[in-house]
């Protein structure tokens, strides 16, 4: 297995866009944003689910399948307002702390070089 951490500029720039639009669907929005923040918060998750794949962390990739699917717009899931708010909450949380966690993880890479 490979410990490869490095994150793509895309992806970086998709998850914190993914984290924003997520914690902005926090307050009252139009019903066309949240079906945006869907589609963005999917591929988010899918370049994440693609990174862990090919770094080897594939425990990592099945959560990040699983948030993809529960985040794609093609099949609403009525969950509720309160449901949906801690979701994302979450979501935006994991993106961010994904990120955190692979700047640790090359910084740690560096040192040992």
């Amino acid at each position: 297995m490979s410990q490869n951490y490095q994150v793509s500029v895309l992806t970086k720039g998709a998850c914190f866009i993914a984290a924003a639009v997520l914690l902005a669907c926090l307050a009252p929005m139009p019903y066309g944003y949240y079906t945006l923040a869907r589609w963005i918060a999917a591929v988010a998750f899918c370049l994440v689910a693609y990174n862990c794949r090919v770094a080897g962390r594939n425990e990592l990739c099945v959560v990040c399948v699983a948030a993809a699917l529960l985040f794609q717009p093609f099949f609403n899931l009525s969950l509720g307002r309160i449901f949906w708010s801690i979701v994302d909450v979450v979501a935006a949380g994991f993106l961010l702390g994904y990120l955190k966690f692979c700047s640790a993880a090359r910084g740690a890479e560096s040192d040992e070089e």
